[in-house]
């Protein structure tokens, strides 16, 4: 087993972060740019699971020549995203359905969600370093500027996004131990 310095560690870290960035947030905003405007107008992306994209059409028509189609369009598509898929499915089946595009209005954006903590994180400077110890004590910084003003949870006394602490009263690790708790 390979020993890799804390920095590299942080590092890939840093990059394997990416949960503000959610892939179906990026397509909804490429969709028209790949697909072109009267595909973009007869189609409506539903949601990704499992790296599969659902697709409403307004016709079967519309749906049958997409699925003819989606290995270009798969290509397409993969140049633009992070995460690539693997698939893409088309249906009539949610086209007219409001309650889906009710659920696409509800989507949280990361600014929305309560644990989030926006601008009023101060970054340290990201300079690479061989030195184990210097390495740490950078890292030491940067949890110490996320949590500086943050208030604390009333239940083990960690910085907690005041977000959380509206929603739940506690931090999120709490309130999962809660929620756990409740369902035993």
């Amino acid at each position: 087993m390979s020993l890799k310095s804390i920095n590299d560690v942080l590092r890939i870290l840093e990059k394997q972060a990416k949960w503000q960035e959610q892939p179906f947030q990026l397509l909804l905003k490429c969709w028209a740019e790949v697909v072109g405007p009267v595909v973009a107008a007869n189609t409506r992306p539903l949601s990704i699971q499992r790296d599969v994209l659902s697709v409403a059409t307004s016709s079967a028509a519309w749906a049958q020549n997409l699925t003819f189609g989606r290995t270009s369009l798969l290509l397409k598509l993969n140049k633009k995203l992070p995460t690539p898929l693997v698939d893409i499915r088309f249906s009539t089946a949610s086209w007219h359905n409001p309650s889906v595009e009710r659920k696409q209005q509800q989507t949280v954006s990361p600014h929305e969600h309560p644990s989030y903590l926006g601008d009023e994180i101060s970054r340290p400077d990201a300079t690479p370093t061989k030195d184990v110890n210097a390495a740490f004590g950078h890292w030491t910084k940067i949890v110490r500027s996320r949590s500086h003003g943050l208030p604390l949870c009333p239940q083990c006394q960690s910085p907690t996004p005041p977000g959380e602490l509206q929603r739940w009263e506690v931090c999120s690790v709490c309130a999962a131990k809660q929620f756990s708790k409740q369902n035993s």
